[in-house]
């Protein structure tokens, strides 16, 4: 599970063999063996016996803007990785290794576009018709992504910009089977001009702090990215691998509006758009744990999605190094 800090003013420290966390309403007593990571999204204060305890429990800290969006982590630093793999992707990057790597992670999330969309369709009858227009839309860009050979070099914008043709589509069949309260135009951040985005920037956030744990974990290079090319600080490999998982974010989203989870007391208006408040985050923290704990296929077996994202990873780097 992760622990979450988000009560401004918050104080977390170690008491024995436990994290024990203190605010204004009550204290909480959680067990390191339960926690994978602690997320803190507010002004609060830890303590370096706190810190020290998670290092030594391989629990890493992340710390969230109020955008969702990780700026800074504590991880323990014998991460086990090997200088091969790292090799390993930086000429993997140079070679046809990159290039369908790059484009079958693209495939792969845009296959889960498809799914989800087929899977919104079976219950909104007066909508099928709609849906299925977008479907047959986003299964073509698939056909044509799938049909691209080359190298990233040459291929890498074309194949950003079929991605981002079939993301288009799939979030205005999303908005489309919004309620009218609820409808949204395209993608917004930083901030979020609606409560969609506003909701789905944060849980891009929460994932994306898993992907980077996991790359970290398996001896990846958070930096060397495929389709998103090196800059300066930027994880760009995190943004490649992210692809794979953000259906996971989407549907968790999406459910949270389908069960009429969603009220605009959840949010609170900033110049340009939406910031959510803490009753929001707490909203959508939960039931990104749940989904995190909920098993999915995988390689035929049924496990955790949380655990696919690191199984991933490592499967991702054994493939490099058999690569070379």
């Amino acid at each position: 599970m992760q622990l979450v800090i988000n009560t401004r003013g918050a104080f977390l420290k170690k008491e024995k063999n436990c994290f024990l966390v203190k605010n204004e309403e009550k204290i909480v007593e959680v067990s390191a063996d339960k926690i994978d990571s602690i997320l803190i999204t507010t002004s609060a204060t830890i303590t370096t016996d706190a810190i020290e305890f998670a290092v030594e429990n391989n629990i890493d800290i992340i710390f969230l803007d109020y955008h969702g969006n990780p700026y800074g982590r504590v991880w323990h630093s014998k991460l086990g990785s090997t200088t091969l793999i790292r090799r390993r992707q930086l000429e993997a990057e140079a070679a046809d290794t990159g290039f369908y790597l790059a484009r079958g992670w693209i495939a792969e999330k845009i296959q889960n576009q498809i799914d989800l969309l087929k899977d919104l369709k079976k219950n909104r009858s007066d909508q099928k018709d709609q849906i299925d227009i977008s479907i047959a839309k986003i299964e073509g860009l698939r056909e044509t992504l799938l049909a691209m050979k080359g190298s990233l070099d040459i291929k890498r914008g074309s194949i950003m910009g079929v991605e981002g043709m079939a993301s288009a589509t799939y979030f205005d069949a999303i908005a489309g089977v919004m309620p009218e309260q609820w409808k949204f135009k395209g993608r917004s951040r930083d901030p979020a001009k609606d409560a969609f985005n506003c909701l789905l920037n944060y849980g891009y956030g929460v994932l994306y702090s898993q992907v980077e744990r996991a790359c970290i974990i398996a001896g990846l290079d958070p930096y060397v990215g495929f389709l998103h090319t090196d800059n300066y600080n930027k994880r760009s490999f995190v943004f490649d691998l992210i692809e794979l998982f953000r259906v996971h974010a989407d549907r968790t989203v999406v459910n949270l509006f389908s069960k009429k989870q969603v009220t605009p007391a959840l949010f609170d208006p900033v110049p340009g758009g939406l910031y959510m408040n803490k009753e929001g985050k707490a909203l959508l923290i939960a039931a990104l744990n749940e989904m995190f704990d909920r098993e999915i296929e995988y390689h035929g077996r049924n496990v955790k999605i949380r655990n696919t994202i690191q199984m991933e990873c490592h499967r991702i780097a054994n493939g490099l190094i058999k690569s070379g």
